[in-house]
């Protein structure tokens, strides 16, 4: 398949998305992160593979996702969201769907122990575009693993 000019523009477009939700996580700003969602998305929460589990939860609507995100960075005290690969398939002019590999870093204190957790995430999204812009509409966040370690900075 020939990629036109556009599809390659459209799929900068969603990784600066997906990046754009990283950024918000890391600098603490719900708002930020709840922006690249339709204002009826919706996120879809699995512990391990989506094929063999059930949601472990399930949050709709921009407003409530930004309020969770809120409740969600308060639990650490810093955090980075590394993006790595991702495959965007377009479905349609204004659909496309996507799979892209993360690995966050969260450092919390657990009385006075300073402990880094980290997750091996995946999210599993559908994009739309919406007057011109892409945004998540569903994403499946699926955690393949955690790990829970002191850390010593």
């Amino acid at each position: 398949m020939t990629e036109t000019l556009e599809t390659l523009v459209a799929r900068e477009e969603i990784r600066t998305l997906l990046a754009t939700y990283a950024r918000g996580a890391d600098r603490r700003d719900a708002r930020l992160e709840a922006s690249v969602f339709t204002e009826d998305g919706v996120v879809v929460l699995f512990q391990g593979d989506p094929s063999t589990s059930e949601p472990v939860d399930t949050i709709r609507g921009r407003e409530r996702l930004e309020e969770t995100f809120a409740g969600l960075v308060e639990q650490y005290d810093v955090t980075t969201y590394l993006t790595g690969q991702s495959i965007i398939r377009f479905t349609g002019d204004d659909e496309a769907e996507g799979e892209t590999y993360c690995v966050a870093f969260h450092v919390l204190y657990e009385g006075e122990q300073r402990t880094l957790l980290t997750m091996s995430i995946r999210y599993l999204d559908r994009f739309v575009r919406v007057d011109g812009a892409w945004a998540i509409a569903v994403r499946h966040l699926v955690f393949d693993w955690t790990d829970r370690a002191p850390s010593h900075p």
